[in-house]
């Protein structure tokens, strides 16, 4: 179990969570094969650190990847991966499975996460299939209606007074001293859960660009070590051009990246609808900046408008996303008018949450009333 600090280069064979730098660890790359097999994990068995338990899946990944309408209207082919088809709704529920499948091969009796949205689900979630108790850490302003989804499965939802931002690093080193293995947000299992969104991807279409939503910068390490490996393997030829994308309200990474520095800072008063990646200080930034560096990708960051109408024309397509999944339309929408895209071109969005986990943001529903007398009036057209 070899990992790697990809900023400054030291080596673990031990499975820590970040390096002596403070920048987190990721494994080394892994080559092989795909077999012919029912689901990702089985597909592509040689590419994970650790053996999946299946016995705890709850059917993650090998979610559709579908053709959008959008596309067409902007002279490109538009493919949206569809991670709102996960158990708990959203993209996380990959690298849960991996590291709870790993905290239960290391005799973990407990597992936890610092989120308050989806992770948190997701967290609690798998940790009850696996039989462990579920310590979930959030914000003293964390809504009761969040986390309404995350204690039915069971989980010690603890409210923390104080700087929120300190809470990562502290979970991590009360974890050690407690033995509650914490899953945050670029936990190095969870970061190699996410490679099977590269993996499958490229099971269907060669992609020109991969739009990804991006906050803490676990899935955008993710997808990238995919395509990466799939590369070194020799299964396909060209990685495509991945693009970070963030809401203008809070983009550390897209303002240092556009400013060339090399290190991120911290975006004070962050303000977004997009609040699912709105990380102010993201603890895999730099590790994003470096690659966006090293292989010449993009990053873009959006409106809250621009977000809202995103979301629209998803939902006139009959998917229902959260704000911050929308991003990547919108954020292509605007790569095609700059002329940052070719007409043409084969683009996968990530489509990272569902909308039911922010039902706030939808407006209002629009519903008539009628008298069953004259029903065939307001049926109509």
């Amino acid at each position: 179990m070899k990992l790697k600090c990809p900023t400054c280069g030291r080596e673990y064979d031990e499975p820590v969570q970040r390096c002596e730098c403070g920048e987190p660890v990721e494994f080394k790359l892994f080559e092989g094969e795909p077999y012919i097999a029912k689901t990702v994990w089985e597909r592509f068995y040689d590419f994970w650190p650790v053996e999946p338990a299946m016995e705890l899946s709850l059917g993650e990944g090998d979610t559709p990847l579908v053709k959008s309408r959008i596309g067409r209207e902007l002279g490109v082919r538009l493919y949206l991966k569809n991670e709102t088809a996960n158990p708990t709704w959203s993209f996380k529920d990959r690298g849960t499975f991996l590291a709870v499948s790993y905290a239960v091969k290391a005799g973990y009796g407990a597992v936890g996460t610092v989120s308050t949205g989806n992770m948190a689900a997701s967290v609690a979630a798998y940790a009850a299939r696996a039989g462990l108790k579920a310590k979930i850490l959030v914000s003293e302003s964390a809504s009761d209606e969040k986390l309404k989804a995350v204690g039915v499965y069971g989980a010690d939802v603890i409210r923390v007074k104080g700087d929120y931002g300190r809470l990562y690093f502290e979970s991590l080193k009360l974890g050690e001293k407690l033995g509650v293995y914490f899953i945050n947000s670029d936990n190095p299992f969870r970061v190699e859960g996410y490679k099977g969104i590269a993996f499958e991807i490229a099971e269907e279409i060669t992609p020109d660009y991969v739009l990804i939503p991006t906050s803490s910068g676990g899935l955008f390490r993710g997808i990238a070590k995919g395509f990466i490996e799939l590369r070194e393997s020799g299964l396909i030829e060209e990685i495509p051009t991945l693009v970070a994308v963030q809401a203008e309200g809070c983009s550390p990474i897209c303002r240092a990246f556009s400013e060339g520095k090399e290190r991120i800072g911290r975006f004070e008063n962050p303000k977004t609808i997009a609040k699912a990646i709105a990380n102010p200080y993201p603890p895999s930034g730099n590790a994003v900046l470096k690659l966006l560096r090293e292989f010449g990708w993009k990053c873009l960051s959006v409106s809250d408008e621009e977000i809202l109408e995103a979301q629209r024309k998803l939902a006139g397509e009959g998917i229902f996303v959260q704000p911050a999944s929308a991003t990547g339309v919108a954020a292509l929408e605007k790569l095609v008018e700059g002329g940052g895209i070719e007409e043409g071109a084969k683009i996968v969005s990530i489509l990272t949450g569902s909308g039911l986990k922010t039902l706030a943001t939808a407006g209002q529903g629009n519903a008539r009333e009628c008298p069953l007398e004259g029903l065939e009036n307001c049926v109509s057209f």
